[in-house]
């Protein structure tokens, strides 16, 4: 029983540590999808994790922080959507920018306002988003495989985590079930073709990179107010660039993209569950279980998981024919 109990809670973590991810994944795919590669989403997660942590605690509400660090996140998506979509500049070049905007803003503006070392004041209750506690998860706790399940598994995240799993279902509805979601799609494959039909290709780009302005938006006001009890510098650590292979992994597909997220959160909780494992007299550091999530990143985007195709028209700017 101890063993199971000890598996619940290593899951635990991982629905935890894989919900930045998945909301940051999502966002790639809304993107990517229309033909706008972003590998700054990392940037637009480390802005908004700053923002919703300062204005939570300036503020004393979570959920004005959260709007802040939405805010925050959809300015950097609409200075790339402008550079790479008005513009048509390159894409990868102006994601490489607004991550290294971001890591400078945060912490130059952190330390303006808080004089702290580029942190953010600790959150307390009213600043952070709070547990949700399941109806009868306590009376169940004791029921031997479904109360932990139950109780520990089920219960007890924040309500950005079940926002977060809920979007992978909404998101292959939005995608593969909506004329919306038919355009977006054609916009990344044959942009010319949605062009021709009459639909305006730059509109449908801004909406993409606007949904994932968004979504990065919601990953990090998680990481600062849920996972965490503010904003300290650099804290989401590579995980935009976690999601991009997750994203990558996942074939740009909703579900399999959540499975992805999902090994790479159990990963991050292997590593902080269990520190210098012993392997019949072999001894793996914890540095080497903290570096398997980046090691496997590396792996996916070497391309030996498997030949993933993009879409067609991805990263090439869309210059209508006159």
């Amino acid at each position: 029983m101890d063993s199971f109990l000890t598996l619940i809670q290593v899951l635990d973590s991982t629905v935890r540590l894989a919900t930045p991810l998945l909301l940051a994944c999502l966002a790639g795919l809304y993107s990517e999808r229309a033909g706008i590669f972003d590998i700054g989403l990392e940037g637009k997660m480390l802005m908004a994790a700053f923002f919703s942590a300062a204005v939570a605690a300036v503020t004393g509400s979570v959920w004005l922080g959260l709007l802040a660090g939405i805010a925050a996140s959809l300015v950097l998506s609409a200075l790339h959507g402008l550079a790479s979509i008005t513009f048509r500049g390159n894409q990868l070049i102006s994601g490489v920018a607004i991550n290294f905007l971001a890591a400078g803003l945060t912490v130059l503006i952190a330390q303006d306002w808080f004089q702290q070392g580029g942190r953010t004041p600790s959150l307390f209750a009213g600043g952070r988003f709070e547990p949700i506690t399941f109806p009868f998860s306590e009376a169940l706790s004791g029921v031997p495989i479904i109360g932990p399940i139950y109780s520990e598994l089920l219960s007890g995240h924040s309500i950005l985590v079940y926002v977060a799993f809920l979007m992978v279902p909404a998101t292959w509805w939005v995608l593969f079930r909506t004329r919306f979601g038919l355009r977006l799609r054609a916009v990344g494959e044959n942009p010319a073709a949605v062009d021709t039909a009459g639909v305006s290709v730059v509109g449908l780009r801004y909406a993409a990179v606007a949904i994932c302005g968004v979504l990065c938006g919601i990953a990090g006001a998680y990481l600062a107010t849920g996972l965490q009890a503010g904003f300290v510098k650099d804290m989401t650590a590579g995980r935009g660039f976690i999601a991009l292979a997750a994203l990558i992994f996942a074939k740009w597909r909703p579900w399999h993209a959540m499975w992805a997220c999902l090994l790479f959160g159990l990963l991050q909780a292997v590593a902080l569950r269990f520190q210098n494992i012993d392997l019949g007299g072999v001894v793996i550091p914890v540095q080497a279980m903290d570096a398997l999530p980046y090691i496997l990143t590396v792996v996916i985007l070497a391309g030996f998981v498997g030949k993933a195709i993009p879409p067609k028209a991805g990263g090439e700017p869309y210059v209508k024919e006159r």
